[in-house]
């Protein structure tokens, strides 16, 4: 069984909306719920857990409600976030079934996810012990320092840009979260603490409509990304 976590709790200071950002629509249906809605598709799920942040669990409960009458998602339950977005994992984490053998992490604002890419991280987690999804970089990166001088250009066939879903061993994610609770240690993502602890994390091919909604221009984007995908599946 796999449990997927969600951390829900960030203001979305950048949408400049005035609320979540995972309240908002995208053709009619909020983004927290067109994201639960795909990983609800997937068998292996057994268990969707949110973290929201403080004051948010009433409103994402009645939306939750709502989303489940029209139809039923996946068994869900909410917990309550913390300052960071490690912390809401972590407590997501404490929080999920120990029958779970491996726990996907998803961002509540990626709502475009395709099955396809959920199935084959849960794969390769259940196999690697750690994978996440990633996308090839598009673009030339520099290194710059602080006085915005270039030092060195990588190479770009080793650049990813990582996604989520990112997804973990149980026993491997709860032992790398708590060293970087004892260290003190905050990490980018969750992979980064699975690697400070000394596991191989594997990349696996995302998507790139997959994207992270973060501005009001990603809200448009991701319209069209959707729209496309309809299209394409009503042919």
């Amino acid at each position: 069984m796999v449990s997927a976590i969600f951390p829900a709790a960030g203001q979305g200071k950048r949408m400049h909306a005035g609320k979540n950002k995972v309240f908002l629509e995208i053709a009619g249906e909020p983004i927290l719920v067109r994201t639960l809605r795909q990983f609800s598709q997937v068998k292996e799920i057994g268990e969707l857990i949110i973290a929201v942040g403080a004051g948010e669990e009433r409103a994402v409960r009645a939306m939750l409600e709502a989303a489940d009458e029209r139809k039923p998602l996946k068994p869900w339950r909410m917990v309550l976030g913390g300052k960071e977005r490690q912390d809401s994992v972590w407590n997501a984490l404490q929080a999920s079934s120990p029958a779970a053998d491996v726990v996907l992490v998803h961002d509540a604002a990626r709502p475009l996810i395709s099955t396809d890419v959920i199935e084959h991280v849960i794969e390769r987690a259940r196999c690697m012990g750690a994978a996440i999804a990633a996308v090839p970089s598009k673009d030339t990166i520099k290194v710059v320092d602080e006085h915005h001088n270039v030092t060195s250009t990588p190479d770009r066939r080793t650049l990813w840009c990582i996604q989520t879903p990112q997804g973990f061993q149980r026993d491997l994610l709860i032992a790398a979260n708590e060293k970087a609770i004892a260290d003190h240690f905050l990490g980018t993502d969750d992979a980064s603490l699975v690697e400070r602890y000394g596991a191989p994390v594997e990349v696996v091919m995302g998507g790139y409509e997959n994207i992270k909604v973060t501005t009001p221009g990603d809200l448009i984007i991701a319209e069209a990304f959707l729209q496309t995908r309809e299209r394409s599946t009503n042919k």
